[in-house]
């Protein structure tokens, strides 16, 4: 675990514990408006979860390359959560859209 200096590690774990409540404030949003949009969204950021925390499992076994799978399973994730947020902001974006005619 000596890759990463304890500044750089709260960063890191700070960001999967944010992200993670985000998806649950999100979640709530959506369950208090009943709307099903909102919880798609909270959906579509799983992937991006997932990417976050294939970082923090490869740093903490010192970035091994026997873990090299890893830095792929992250970059997919990170490019589906991408795509999957753009999908989930757009369907929120249409909804509000027609909400508001």
């Amino acid at each position: 675990m000596h890759v990463l200096s304890i500044p750089t590690w709260i960063i890191h774990v700070s960001s999967v514990i944010e992200w993670i409540a985000a998806i649950w404030l999100i979640w709530t949003y959506g369950e208090l408006t009943q709307n099903k949009a909102w919880w798609g969204f909270s959906f579509a950021m799983l992937p991006a979860l997932v990417s976050a925390m294939c970082a923090c499992t490869w740093h903490y076994f010192d970035n091994s390359p026997a873990l090299g799978w890893l830095v792929t399973l992250q970059a997919s994730m990170t490019v589906l959560g991408n795509f999957t947020l753009f999908i989930a902001a757009f369907w929120i974006w249409r909804q509000s859209r027609s909400q508001q005619v």
